[in-house]
């Protein structure tokens, strides 16, 4: 009888090992899952935020270039600006020799 009930007492532990790991099989496998699932929605966070940064990095580059071109045409404007009062000052010279001319006249 000892023999029978240390076979049962062993059949039961051995029962209770296997059922314990499929507890702890089942466990990992849903830590799994999730772990998945948590990857899978991390990489696509990744390519939308690497898809943002691609976006910003082209905007970017578009406002440097718009950039540059805004400061050459301020450049220009800014230069022409300079020409039209060069050009008004020696307008403005002419009609004083002139009128000084016409007093002289005047006068005479």
């Amino acid at each position: 009888m000892h023999v029978v009930e240390e076979s049962i007492d062993s059949l039961a532990s051995l029962e209770e090992r296997i059922n314990r790991a499929v507890q702890i099989i089942s466990e990992l496998r849903s830590d799994n899952e999730q772990l998945h699932e948590k990857l899978r929605k991390s990489q696509e966070e990744i390519k939308a935020l690497q898809t943002e940064r691609d976006e910003a990095q082209l905007m970017a580059e578009e406002f440097q270039k718009e950039s540059g071109g805004l400061e050459a045409r301020i450049q220009q404007l800014s230069d022409e600006c300079e020409n039209m009062r060069e050009e008004r000052r020696q307008v403005k010279n002419r009609i004083e020799k002139l009128l000084n001319q016409l007093d002289l006249l005047s006068a005479s």
